[in-house]
């Protein structure tokens, strides 16, 4: 599966299927978040959400791959990420874009 964030793959016509997306929810456990508490303090990179951050992302993208796949395509375009707080030491993490099929 290709995944590209322009609207196009160069040298291919492409045929719009439809919008794809995946999402998912993370939080870190109780005693990661009271260490990156202290971490805030002093200042510095919080891993333990830059690990959380970065697994939830591969999960919604494979979410994604995974309907478009369903569909039939061959890539999706237009990939864009975007996140939000649900709630303290929790964050949403969702990807989408277009489906496509090459002609």
């Amino acid at each position: 599966m290709i995944l590209v964030n322009t609207d196009f793959i160069t040298g291919k016509e492409l045929e719009t299927i439809s919008i794809v997306k995946g999402s998912t929810i993370h939080s870190k456990h109780i005693g990661k978040d009271i260490l990156s508490g202290f971490k805030t303090i002093v200042g510095g990179e919080l891993k333990a959400y830059t690990e959380m951050m970065e697994e939830a992302r591969a999960i919604a993208t494979k979410r994604m791959v995974q309907e478009a796949e369903k569909l039939g395509a061959d890539a999706v375009i237009n990939v864009r990420y975007a996140t939000s707080a649900v709630m303290q030491g929790a964050a949403e993490v969702i990807v989408y874009g277009t489906a496509v099929k090459f002609k």
